[in-house]
């Protein structure tokens, strides 16, 4: 494995999206303070229906990005100009499908906002802001997929998060002087042009060589590529589903302002994993180069040492973010924001339960496995809808999430490492499935043990510090005693990183 360009990629994603993490917070409560939490669970619920409308890209960025390793490797640059141009024609017209969609969505908009009577926003000129600063992203995709392709992901990190950046000082300016949620959103479209024009300035200087020579896909190529997009398609509905029906579905059965104190601890919990799963995202391309090169068992291996990593990294991460996101609601935040203990009990569950899945996701997306479990992710997404809104009328927010859990634990994390260990690794999955589940057992039992030992305290920054040790000295002992009862495997593993 590259691990110099791994490290590289990782390290400079890390910082980046520290960086923005931050910022994307502070902005948060600038949008609370001045226009209202209303507004705030209004704008989550935009970008929940986005998330819907980008259904229509296909999966064309991971499919061609996957074609691209091998002519990569084989130094092959009149294929590799050949895809990047399909590649982008293909993003232009997903492009203009979601101006499309989104137009002719846009007059259904307040009928998601339960309560969009008390809401005085313009919902039409709002929505139609943030359609615009997604489509022009469509402008520039490809050349965005090419740098990653050739495992710069660190030139891409520091384009997105950069703008990001740009466009987080840009609303905290504009909220303190105008207090305009149409500003507030605006500052979006600034951000994608900002992004669009480095990407320009970059794709040329480091790879006109491929962007000015224009090819043409041959068609066994394109039969490929045809299956490949296919599948991805199948995958984005089920993400897409999976990840903004929740908002969605919170939104129009409970109300925007319930959606707005969901979404500042899932703005919190959203960031710092983003984080964490660079680790992963960013060694896709690593591993796609890795797996085009090497056999099948030190593929399998490798995969195995990023799952135990997966478990030790989100056992840490996910008890600290229950120990103390209350506390910081509230310092960040309001006091009356925080929510009760048993949805941040599911959110935390449920986060730590899709993070398991980001070693299988990772190999799956790199290998091209991916065609083989295309149906589970359209089963995935109508059993979540089903399930969500069955429980949201019976127990409210907390339906929704544990329908979530349930979808991931019966279907994402059964079809998942089946496919990847019969496609890829040409094994079984037996022993992954007893690891998996027993990892997530532990860390529920641990997570429940933590909310026993939580200390409640009125001032929200001692809480915050005494059970965030809390938290720790619990990660700490669950992540000691798996090392232990796995001492063989564990260490065999961890000679295998240091080996290489």
């Amino acid at each position: 494995m590259d691990k110099k360009k791994s490290v590289l990629n990782i390290g400079v994603s890390m910082v980046f999206n520290v960086i923005s993490m931050i910022m994307a917070i502070v902005v948060k409560r600038f949008l609370i303070q001045t226009c209202g939490n209303d507004v705030n669970g209004l704008n989550a619920l935009y970008q929940s229906l986005i998330g819907i409308l980008s259904i229509a890209e296909l999966g064309v960025g991971s499919a061609i990005s996957f074609c691209m390793y091998k002519p990569i490797v084989e130094n092959d640059t009149n294929k590799v100009s050949a895809l990047y141009h399909l590649f982008r024609k293909l993003h232009l017209l997903i492009g203009g499908v979601i101006l499309t969609a989104g137009i002719v969505l846009s007059p259904f908009i307040k009928y998601f906002a339960k309560d969009y009577e008390t809401i005085d926003v313009n919902f039409y000129l709002t929505f139609g802001l943030i359609l615009i600063s997604t489509v022009i992203t469509y402008l520039f995709g490809a050349k965005i997929g090419l740098i990653n392709a050739y495992k710069n992901n660190y030139i891409t990190s520091m384009i997105t998060y950069g703008g990001l950046i740009v466009q987080y000082a840009l609303q905290i300016v504009c909220l303190v002087i105008t207090q305009s949620f149409v500003v507030y959103l605006t500052c979006r479209i600034v951000s994608s042009l900002v992004q669009w024009l480095i990407t320009n300035l970059v794709t040329r200087h480091k790879y006109f060589n491929i962007t000015s020579n224009i090819q043409k896909v041959d068609a066994e190529t394109k039969k490929n590529l045809s299956k490949s997009i296919k599948a991805m398609f199948m995958h984005k509905v089920g993400r897409s589903f999976i990840n903004s029906i929740d908002s969605i579905i919170i939104s129009t059965f409970v109300g925007v302002v319930a959606l707005g104190e969901y979404s500042n601890y899932i703005v919190i919990l959203n960031s710092m994993t983003n984080v964490i799963k660079l680790i992963f995202t960013s060694l896709i391309s690593v591993i796609g180069h890795l797996y085009a090169e090497s056999d099948t068992v030190t593929s399998r291996r490798n995969c195995e040492v990023l799952h135990f990593i997966n478990f030790f990294v989100g056992v840490v991460f996910y008890l600290g973010y229950y120990g103390v996101i209350d506390s910081l609601i509230s310092i960040v935040f309001l006091n009356n924001l925080v929510i009760i203990r048993a949805i941040t009990l599911v959110i935390t569950l449920n986060g730590f339960v899709q993070f398991m899945r980001e070693s299988v996701i990772a190999y799956r997306d790199a290998t091209g496995t991916f065609y083989y479990d295309r149906w589970k992710s359209i089963i995935e997404g109508i059993v979540n809808i089903i399930l969500s809104i069955v429980l949201v009328k019976m127990i409210g927010v907390v339906g929704v999430i544990l329908a979530t859990i349930l979808t991931n634990l019966l279907i994402c994390h059964i079809v998942e490492p089946l496919v990847l260990y019969k496609y890829a690794f040409n094994g079984s999955p037996k022993t992954h499935y007893v690891r998996n589940y027993a990892m997530i057992t532990v860390f529920a039992v641990a997570l429940l043990l933590l909310d026993m030992l939580l200390i409640n305290n009125s001032n929200h920054l001692v809480a915050l510090l005494i059970n965030g040790c809390i938290s720790l000295v619990v990660s700490g002992c669950v992540c000691g005693v798996t090392f232990i009862f796995n001492k063989k495997i564990c260490g065999k593993l961890f000679f295998c990183i240091k080996r290489r």
